[in-house]
């Protein structure tokens, strides 16, 4: 068995839903590409698809391995380009996973010059504030803010990012301005999932971590709900500085409690360990360097 023909077999079939189409778009007789999935299926001792009499759908294993098989394809296909010198371009297809927001309003309009300036690159922007895993997900290349745990990925510092406490002029003339952390317990705080601790803040002081309990009068999952509810005079907010960039430049709101803030930090572009790096993903992490500042809130 041909693995790489096999893999192409089982992508067809996938995409097409069926062994016939699959078959038509590939060349070959509905039975070669069945016995190029049994000898795949047999390989991998699983069951890549499940068959009826009207349809063909993907098992809970198929799903996985067929994006794992795209992009095994995605790189031959991009290495053989490249050996032959058919093209000098990057190519193939790029996956990139991004925080939410961030990826929104900050990886979004990188990703839209990327494909106007590599034109054989088809990509894919996948945006949650969910960890993900890059290899099991087929992700290329992922943003991440903050301090890296996960020692299987290659990362590029790429930017930093303050952590801010910040309020409206409107509620900071009528309750006054927070002088140190523990001010927070006669203020009213706004929290929201995926900022910080609901129940807790975290600051610094001399060198020394420590975190301050609060209680809210509004929470939300909502980035863009507690931002607004803030900017109209609701309370205290904790929140990344890209998340409140306008709402600061316009004066809407002003932070509070700096000398307290931890130090920035970092945002890197990271990637597997496992893969060498495709020139679609090094063009990517090069545009990101060359348009984008990603130093939120610092020098």
């Amino acid at each position: 068995m041909d693995r790489i023909d096999a893999m192409r077999a089982f992508i067809s079939v996938a995409d097409l839903e069926g062994f016939a189409p699959a078959a038509r778009k590939l060349g070959l007789s509905a039975s070669a590409v069945t016995r190029l999935i049994a000898s795949l299926e047999n390989h991998l001792g699983a069951r890549l698809l499940q068959r009826t009499t009207r349809s063909v759908t993907l098992t809970d294993v198929g799903a996985r391995y067929l994006e794992r098989a795209r992009r095994i394809l995605g790189d031959v296909e991009e290495a053989e380009a490249s050996a032959s010198a058919e093209t000098s371009q990057p190519s193939g297809r790029l996956v990139v996973s991004a925080p939410l927001m961030f990826g929104r309003l900050h990886v979004g309009p990188i990703m839209s010059a990327y494909l106007k300036q590599y034109p054989k690159v088809s990509a894919e922007l996948r945006l949650s504030d969910r960890m993900v895993n890059l290899v099991d997900e087929g992700v290329d290349l992922a943003v991440r803010i903050g301090h890296l745990a996960d020692s299987s990925v290659v990362a590029r510092a790429v930017g930093n990012m303050r952590r801010i406490v910040v309020a409206s002029p409107r509620y900071l003339k009528l309750r006054g301005t927070p002088s140190k952390p523990s001010d927070l317990a006669k203020h009213e705080v706004i929290q929201f999932s995926g900022a910080t601790s609901l129940s807790e803040w975290r600051f610094v002081e001399n060198g020394r971590e420590f975190r301050v309990p609060n209680t809210s009068r509004f929470a939300t999952n909502s980035t863009d709900a507690a931002v607004l509810h803030a900017e109209q005079g609701g309370g205290l907010i904790s929140v990344l500085a890209y998340q409140v960039a306008d709402a600061l430049k316009a004066g809407r709101l002003k932070i509070v409690l700096a000398n307290y803030e931890p130090p920035p930090m970092p945002i890197h572009l990271v990637y597997p360990t496992s893969r060498l790096l495709s020139a679609k993903v090094r063009a990517f992490a090069d545009l990101v360097i060359e348009k984008s500042d990603w130093r939120f809130g610092t020098a």
